[in-house]
């Protein structure tokens, strides 16, 4: 990977800052050194010692723990337009939302039953092209093709406001700051990240870089201080995310593959007892699944195994599991262009699949599980939306 140097002309940006002691940095630089320095060699996942956790799943295999029993409901309200995004809300098992390319946004309910679509939040003029749940679930943060972001309320639809992109070009992707939910962070097609305060609607000074080439995908990891950032050149960048400015300063450039959209990164931290090595999963339309492993604190990448499905061409999307910790083995889901979703153990050496759900009729474009890992949501390119659900042991 290569290396960056500091822009010493990026400044950090007054107000709307959290307020961290020195002391909780020097904390969490020990916590940092300890992660990197003092990790069991060769496993991403649970090790040997994790026999509590476990216990609380019941020391089941893989295979058994994601077995489905078909469909739980079907959302078609966006047929026609490509469902580029779901997720569930944040810690929740019910709530579900949804964007599409047909420029708008659907709130959902799956309990009580039946299913029902609870609100459509429309405003952008072209599609959506991602969304995020902030922490608290009370806001969602949208970005378009239109040219910009929007802020929703989630409890009545309300859009909060309109912010246009600095550089007024197509919004390809967003996140939160998973801290400091004031920040969002987007991507352009002009090849640019920006850090946004969505309280003024002002980008945060220092808080912007560019790329090589579109970005389409961002992920923090779980404390904020790393960003991963990929593009439609097959690059992916970590940037050193200042928690006091919001201040960017970009660390290490990896060409997955030259000329291969990065579509997907999806991060997950192992700072436990029982596996301390931080993950990071990637599609970059090489009909293959990608896993890598973070082994610096600059978010320098080292490809740990790769995993077959079929993406060629579309923005296929993948996720780590979110009670994978507490698993004999450990699992990651993605969507793919055979109209399936897949599941793979990252820890099984031979015959890393798992499972494979068939029902979508385009190929499956995101995938996202609810917080207890009973129900699973998928979108693919013709609008349709599968929430499934796990056969209960």
């Amino acid at each position: 990977m290569e290396d960056f140097e500091d822009d010493p002309r990026a400044l950090g940006a007054r107000g709307h800052r959290r307020s961290v002691s020195r002391g909780s940095y020097q904390l969490q630089a020990q916590m940092n050194r300890a992660v990197f320095e003092d990790r069991p060699p060769g496993s991403v996942v649970p090790t040997s010692a994790a026999e509590a956790s476990r216990a609380m799943a019941g020391d089941t295999s893989l295979s058994e723990n994601y077995a489905f029993a078909g469909m739980y409901h079907v959302f078609d309200q966006h047929v026609d337009e490509a469902v580029p995004r779901v997720r569930f809300a944040n810690d929740d098992r019910h709530r579900l939302a949804c964007c599409s390319l047909d420029g708008s946004i659907s709130l959902c309910q799956l309990v009580p039953a039946p299913p029902t679509v609870l609100r459509v939040l429309r405003g952008h003029t072209r599609g959506v092209s991602d969304f995020a749940w902030s922490l608290s679930n009370d806001i969602l943060v949208s970005t378009s093709l239109d040219a910009t972001m929007r802020i929703w309320a989630s409890e009545d639809g309300r859009c909060i406001r309109e912010i246009p992109d600095p550089d007024g070009a197509e919004l390809l992707c967003c996140t939160f700051q998973p801290v400091n939910n004031n920040l969002t962070v987007v991507g352009n097609a002009k090849h640019n990240v920006h850090v946004m305060n969505i309280s003024t609607g002002k980008k945060v000074k220092g808080g912007s870089s560019k790329l090589t080439g579109r970005v389409l995908a961002l992920s923090f990891d779980a404390p904020g201080r790393l960003l991963w950032a990929g593009d439609d050149r097959g690059s992916v960048f970590s940037f050193l995310f200042d928690m006091a400015t919001g201040k960017l300063t970009k660390a290490k450039r990896l060409v997955v593959h030259e000329g291969s959209p990065v579509t997907s990164i999806s991060a997950r931290s192992w700072v436990s007892r029982e596996a301390r090595d931080p993950s990071l999963l990637i599609n970059a339309c090489l009909n293959k699944l990608l896993l890598y492993r973070v082994v610096d604190n600059e978010g320098t990448l080292q490809l740990k195994r790769s995993f077959p499905i079929e993406q060629s061409s579309h923005p296929v999307r993948s996720i780590f599991c979110p009670l994978m910790s507490f698993r004999q083995g450990a699992c990651v889901v993605t969507g793919s262009e055979d109209m399936c979703v897949h599941f793979f153990d990252v820890e099984r050496a031979a015959k890393a699949a798992v499972n494979k759900l068939q029902g979508h009729s385009a190929p499956v474009l995101d995938v996202s599980f609810n917080c207890d890992e009973s129900l699973l949501a998928s979108s693919d390119a013709s609008g349709m939306v599968i929430v499934w659900r796990r056969e209960q042991k």
